[in-house]
Parts: C-alpha cells; structure tokens; sequence
C-alpha cells in the first residue's frame, strides 16, 4: 500500500457516487461537469466575494476527505486536479492524496496532469489552461471491515469524477469524537507541509483525538464577515481563529478598523456557539512583518532565479499613523480578549509564538520569509496540541 496502483480498472468493481455523507471536513458540495467538487465555504458565502484569490484557496480541499466504511482491498479515485504554476519560478510538485486504514497511514500518491493555472506574481495575472482526469488507486487493504480515509491535496483544487471499490462502501459512523473547527491564513492551510495529514491543524487533530474542519485560507483570512457566518452556522464542539499576516501582508485596514472588526468577528461567532471554547490564536513570528507593516510582496529579483521569496514593503514610522504590524496585532488581541473573556470564560488566547517562535526561526527558518515547511507544521502541531488539548488546555 506505499505507492498507488495504476493499472486498469476492473469492470467488475463497483462505483459509488460521491455525496456529501462520504466526505468530511467540506461545508459545501458543488456538482460540475465532471462530478462534484468539495467547498470550505457555503455557496452564499462564496457569493458575497468575487476575489480570485478567496475562489481558489476555498476550493483548495485542505483538512477534506473521503472516510469510508469498507471491507474493500482496492480503491481507486478518479479526479480532475487544478494546478498552480507560478512564470518564472520552477513547477510545483504535485499534490498528494494520502490513505488511512483504522486511523493509521497506509499509501500516499498523486494524480498528475489535470488543468493548470498560469499565475505571473509580477502583475498578478492569470491564465487557465484546461486538461483532463486522472487516476489514482490503491491496493493490498486489508480483508476486513474498516474505516478507510483518502486525504485530499491540501493546496490543488480537486474535482472528484468517479469512486471505485472491489466491494461496497458506506460513509464512516459517528464515533462521538469531538468537531474542532479551525480558521487561519495560509500557515493553517498547509503552505508548505509535507502533504495533507501533515498540515499542523491535522497534526494536532490526531493529537487531540477531535474531527477537523480546517477553514485555513490562504492569503484569505482577513476578518471577513461571510467566514465568520460560515464559522457560525457550522456544528463544532472547539473552535480557534488564528488572526494577523493577512492583514499585515495586504495592507487591509488600520488600527481603529482592526478593533471592531475583530469584535464582530467573535461576536457572530458567539451568535452561533456561545458557550464552545473558543481559541484565538495570534500570529507565528514573521521577522519581516514583526514591526513592518505591509503591504508583502514577492522578490522579483529572487524570482528571477527561481527563488520565491516575500519581503515587507512599508514603513516602520508608518504605525504612528495606525498601520499595522504583528507586533501591534498580538497587543491588541491580547487587550481584546482579556477585556472579553471577563464576561466570557470560554474565551482564551494564545501567542503564536509559543507554535514558532525567535529560537524556531534560527533552527528552521521560513523558507519564503512567510510560510514554514515541512518540520516546522510538525512542531507547530506537537506543541498546538499541547497548548490547547493538554492537561488544562482550553480545548482538555
């Protein structure tokens, strides 16, 4: 079961429609031409925002998987992959689905071809570029009743075409673990995690035993309203909003609009949940944004010898004028939720920097300036799991 099987298909295997009900960690299911592709934003959500930034980062399935009920020892996924490849820079690898069986790793493999999205980082143009399915299947399961999970690519918008099995499927029963419902930037999207278990929100899921709905958009968590009513209207036993780069990043708004929106955004949280514990979590460590605010841009000269990287444009000198930085963030997210949780106990806080924090940076640095890789997700989601599901953890 380490790599996928991609031989024909057997006639005699039995295909199963992909519904809602097979799928985890998805709050929308839209049917295309080709199937249906599974959302992290409801379709009125998606309707209030015509950024094409939001439009690819919500379709982008990460935390999303099939979870089966199945006796099966072969299965095989038919999708259609979007691919992002970025003018000059070198091609991103291609996504990766990975296999569970009883909760344990069991295959990894991807589905290369598919369409491509052409982005020039230059001008922030695009271009679309159609392809066809793929096929990814794997073999040697074990001949026995179990749950079976196939974790979408964390960072490759994912049409799901066909569902085929050597025996029947159903969707996985409730085992009564506990919904953790999580919202960041594209740090709790994955960025640059190893593959979709290994996202630091999925890491510290299986960590603290819950079922994950990872709204981490990237480039994307920037306090807007529809998310929170998304986070509202969605059944969940512990929720966390990690909050700041974005806003630094995109230059969105200054101090004296940062405060309030962030009081609306918990309050229509509290609308929905008003007695789940709720985390707010403030930003990792960002040296180029600590005291500088945005907006981010990328290197071009980097760029230019294939090297991605993101530098701070602003003006320290700018905060007096009510820009505003991580350092200013974490301030008044701390005042925020100090002032709230007076009323509210079930409100907590983190610092970011107890994930990745100074002595982090200088071991594993971000290799971008702006996303951490792989060991970093892992440490990230060790030591998220103890903050928040260890002994008196918000979430314990």
């Amino acid at each position: 079961m380490d790599t996928p099987d991609t031989r024909p298909t057997d006639p005699g295997w039995i295909t199963t429609p992909v519904t809602a009900g097979l799928l985890r960690g998805a709050l929308d299911l839209e049917r295309t031409a080709h199937g249906v592709l599974p959302h992290r934003l409801p379709a009125r959500a998606r309707a209030q925002c015509d950024d094409p930034q939001l439009a690819m980062v919500e379709s982008q399935p990460s935390g999303v998987r099939l979870a089966l009920r199945t006796r099966a020892t072969a299965v095989e996924l038919e999708t259609l992959p979007t691919k992002r490849l970025y003018t000059g820079a070198p091609p991103r690898p291609d996504g990766v689905y990975e296999l569970l069986v009883d909760g344990e790793h069991a295959g990894r493999g991807s589905v290369a071809g598919g369409n491509t999205i052409v982005i020039d980082m230059s001008t922030w143009t695009t271009e679309y570029r159609a392809g066809t399915p793929g096929t990814i299947r794997f073999t040697g399961l074990p001949d026995r009743d179990k749950d079976v999970e196939i974790w979408l690519p964390h960072n490759e918008t994912t049409e799901l075409v066909a569902l085929r099995t050597d025996a029947p499927v159903a969707p996985v029963p409730d085992r009564g673990r506990r919904v953790w419902l999580h919202h960041g930037s594209s740090i709790s999207h994955g960025s640059e995690a190893a593959g979709p278990t290994s996202i630091w929100p999925a890491l510290a899921a299986s960590r603290g035993d819950v079922e994950l709905i990872n709204l981490g958009f990237g480039g994307s968590a920037l306090l807007d309203p529809f998310t929170a009513r998304a986070i509202r209207d969605t059944p969940a036993d512990l929720i966390s909003v990690k909050i700041g780069i974005n806003l630094v990043n995109l230059d969105l708004m200054r101090l004296r609009a940062f405060g309030p929106a962030v009081h609306g955004f918990l309050d229509t949280i509290r609308d929905g949940h008003p007695d789940v514990p709720l985390l707010v979590v403030s930003p990792i460590l960002c040296p180029i944004h600590e005291d500088t605010p945005g907006p981010g841009a990328p290197d071009l000269d980097g760029l230019a010898t294939g090297r991605i990287r993101f530098l701070a444009t602003g003006d320290p000198a700018e905060r007096a004028a009510g820009k505003l930085t991580l350092g200013v963030i974490r301030d008044e997210l701390a005042r925020i939720v100090a002032r709230r949780s007076a009323e509210d106990p079930a409100l907590h806080y983190l610092d970011g920097r107890e994930l990745y924090g100074p002595d982090d940076y200088a071991e594993l640095p971000l290799p971008d300036e702006l996303h951490p890789d792989a060991a970093a997700h892992r440490r990230m989601g060790e030591r998220f799991a103890d903050a928040a599901f260890g002994a008196g953890g918000p979430f314990a």
